[in-house]
C-alpha cells in the first residue's frame, strides 16, 4: 500500500505511512527517487511572506488614504473659491503624494499577486495529497483562473474553498464564511477601482475632482480591509495545512 501523505513510497508493514513521512518534522519530503507525485511541503514560510505583503499592502493603503483626505481636503477649499499660494502649495502636496500612494498601491499589488499565487499553489498541492478527488478545477487553474475571463470571476474562490475543505479536520469540518468574505471584497476592490479610475479620468473642474477624492477614500478604505482580510485568511489555511500535516492520517480503528 501507498504511503496516505506523500503517495510516493511504500508505507511501513504495520502502517499507514513511510519511513519518511514517519518523522515528527510533518511536512518532509520524501528523498527523490525515480518520478516523484505530489507529497506535501511546508507553507507555512511562502504563508507568512504572502501575510508580511499583504499587511505591506495595508500600510501602503493607509498611506493612501491620508493622501486622499488631503486632496479631498484642500479640492474642496480650492472648489470653495480659495485659490491663494497656501491652498496651490497644498494641491501641489496632495499631487505628490497621492501620485506616489497610486505607484506604490501598484508595486506592492503586483508582488503580493506573484508571492499569493505561489503560496496558493502549494497549498493546493498539498490539499491533494490529503483528498486526491476532493478537487473540481484542474490545478492550472491556480493561475490561469485568475487571467481568464469571466472565470476569473468565481474560479480563484472555487480552488481556495476546495483546498479550504481538504485541510480542514476529518471531524471539525471548517465554514466557508472566511473565504467568502475574502472572495467579496477582492471582487468589490476590482470592480470599484476600474470605476473610479474611469471617473477620475474625466474629473475637470475643482468640484469634480473633490467628489473623486472622497470615492478614492472609499475604494481605499475597502483595499486596506480586503488586504487584512486575505491576510488572516491566508494564515488560517496555512495553520490548517500545518496541524493536519503535524498530525498525521486518521488510522482506522478495527472493529
Amino acid at each position: 500500500m501507498l504511503c496516505r501523505r506523500c503517495h510516493h513510497f511504500e508505507a511501513a508493514p504495520d502502517g499507514v505511512l513511510c519511513t519518511s513521512c514517519a518523522t515528527p518534522a510533518g511536512f518532509a519530503a520524501p528523498p527523490g527517487a525515480g518520478t516523484p507525485k505530489v507529497w506535501l511541503r511546508s507553507p507555512v514560510g511562502l504563508g507568512w511572506a504572502t501575510v508580511a505583503l499583504l499587511g505591506l499592502a495595508a500600510a501602503v493603503d493607509l498611506f493612501a488614504l491620508v493622501a486622499d483626505f488631503l486632496r479631498y481636503d484642500v479640492t474642496g477649499d480650492l472648489a470653495g473659491g480659495d485659490t491663494g499660494a497656501a491652498a496651490l502649495d497644498r494641491a501641489d502636496v496632495s499631487d505628490v503624494l497621492t501620485s506616489l500612494a497610486a505607484s506604490a498601491q501598484m508595486a506592492v499589488l503586483l508582488a503580493c499577486a506573484v508571492v499569493f499565487v505561489i503560496w496558493l499553489w502549494r497549498v493546493r498541492v498539498n490539499a491533494e495529497v490529503f483528498a486526491p478527488d476532493g478537487h473540481r478545477k484542474a490545478r492550472g487553474w491556480v493561475i490561469a483562473g485568475w487571467v481568464v475571463p469571466f472565470a476569473s470571476l468565481w474560479y480563484p474562490r472555487r480552488v481556495v474553498l476546495d483546498v479550504w475543505n481538504a485541510s480542514s479536520p476529518e471531524d471539525r469540518p471548517r465554514g466557508h464564511a472566511l473565504v467568502n468574505v475574502w472572495w467579496t471584497l477582492w471582487l468589490l476592490t476590482n470592480v470599484i477601482g476600474r470605476f473610479l479610475a474611469s471617473m477620475a479620468g474625466e474629473a475637470d473642474t475643482y468640484q469634480e475632482v473633490h467628489d473623486a477624492a472622497f470615492q478614492l477614500l472609499f475604494a481605499d478604505a475597502v483595499d486596506l480591509v480586503a488586504a487584512l482580510v486575505a491576510a488572516v485568511m491566508v494564515l488560517r489555511l496555512t495553520r490548517m495545512q500545518d496541524e493536519k500535516a503535524r498530525r498525521g492520517p486518521a488510522v482506522p480503528v478495527a472493529a
